[in-house]
């Protein structure tokens, strides 16, 4: 049967920053979908050049669910495309986008990045069918695979890219706010602090850069045995919506007390930033006083971003709330402990110890458990490529448009047999 968009009509929402959306929309139009797009702001707006597809929502968040509804009705639309599912406008969109029948095609960074995107049905991160699938049925429909695992990647291939698109993105909406008076930021921040917030960023990368490689020279020539915590951006929506925590500074209080209570005398602990921390949560200064008041500051360090393979090398165990960066962890071997929901935390990777049990003695994962793990996200929502680099969307588009057109989702397909093919994985950069 041949795979086409006849009779399929898409309606994108807000996507990542940058023009892959737009590139998206055209490659669907290619395959014989129609295609429009729903614009909140002036950034969604700059990224979308097609007027003729371009439909502005100006209208207050409490008026969207209707006009949601009225607008799928209004262009029969068979299929809803989104970056990210938790944001409210998204959130209801996929709410009422379900009970009409439509299919939901969810975007998000890869839970296998930084040489892989996410793209799944219904749901991504707490929402995603991962959730609800075990190791043993992920082994079962791998029976029908024959793909060969690459190596884990070790770095994010388009920081600069990603940085670059988000700034001019906020500044687009910045500068255009009257077109789109009722438009509120799904984070706390007003767009003119997340406008300065990544200036800032870019600003200071060449000083913190040099703070960085003078934190992590004393980490690997210390010689003292260290856990590590992967931090994630106290905004990001998994930290917000699947997780225990408010704050950074709540995860921050149960780890350091953890570790003075647990940890051999001798052993230190490594807080590793975000890439994108931009300094909106006083992560460095709660790092320092909380230190002081568990009686261990002398054992403490903070690398601010930069890579995490050097300094997983030399770990001996690491922490996160649910951090993507876990499956880094994973895949080396090492013990991890988690605290929020997330798409590894699977029974046979990740630790039930109590914090300070678990910095005296990890408990390893099953790694031969976890290589099956992978592979199966490699066969299904893994999608070599990235959003923010030409490179990366030309690699992404050249087999996501395919799956978004097939009957099945990505899960689905693997388990009956009829997964798309994969292509060799090429660096990003």
């Amino acid at each position: 049967m041949q795979l086409s968009g006849a009779d399929r009509r898409f309606l994108f929402l807000q996507g990542p920053h940058g023009p892959f959306f737009h590139g998206l929309g055209r490659m669907l139009r290619a395959a014989g979908a129609q295609v429009w797009r729903v614009g909140f702001n002036r950034g969604d707006r700059a990224f979308w050049p097609e007027a003729e597809s371009f439909i502005a929502y100006r209208g207050t968040p409490q008026d969207w669910p209707e006009a949601f509804r009225c607008l799928i009705a209004e262009k029969s639309i068979t299929d809803l495309v989104l970056y990210g599912d938790t944001r409210p406008i998204h959130a209801e969109a996929v709410r009422l986008a379900r009970e009409a029948g439509l299919t939901v095609h969810v975007f998000e960074e890869g839970y296998l990045r930084p040489y892989w995107v996410t793209y799944e049905r219904g749901g991504s991160n707490g929402h995603s069918r991962l959730m609800q699938t075990t190791v043993a049925e992920m082994q079962a429909a791998l029976a029908k695979a024959d793909m060969e695992l690459p190596d884990a990647p070790a770095r994010w291939g388009d920081m600069r890219q990603h940085m670059f698109w988000g700034a001019l993105y906020h500044w687009f909406v910045l500068t255009g706010f009257w077109d789109f008076r009722n438009f509120r930021p799904h984070r706390k921040l007003t767009v003119g602090q997340e406008f300065w917030l990544y200036c800032k960023r870019l600003i200071l990368m060449p000083f913190h850069r040099w703070e960085r490689m003078l934190a992590t020279y004393r980490i690997k020539h210390g010689g003292f045995p260290y856990h590590l915590v992967l931090l994630q951006l106290e905004h990001d929506a998994s930290f917000q919506m699947h997780s225990p925590f408010s704050t950074m500074t709540e995860f921050l209080e149960v780890v350091v007390e953890g570790f003075a209570k647990g940890a051999a005398p001798h052993h230190h602990i490594v807080f590793k930033a975000h890439p994108l921390e931009d300094g909106r949560a006083p992560v460095a200064r709660d790092i320092r006083r909380l230190a002081r008041l568990h009686g261990v500051e002398g054992r403490v360090h903070f690398v601010r971003g930069g890579k995490l393979a050097g300094l997983l090398n030399h770990a001996r165990s690491a922490v996160t709330v649910n951090s993507t960066a876990g499956q880094q962890v994973l895949w080396r071997g090492l013990p991890l402990k988690t605290f929020g929901a997330a798409v590894y935390a699977k029974p046979e990777f990740v630790s039930t110890q109590s914090l300070p049990d678990f910095f005296a003695l990890p408990s390893r994962p099953d790694s031969r458990a976890y290589r099956d793990y992978r592979h199966y996200l490699l066969e299904t929502s893994q999608v070599p490529g990235g959003f923010y680099s030409s490179r990366g969307r030309r690699e992404l588009l050249r087999q996501v448009v395919d799956m978004m057109l097939q009957a099945e989702d990505p899960y689905e397909a693997l388990r009956a047999g009829r997964a798309a093919p994969r292509q060799q994985l090429r660096l990003v950069k």
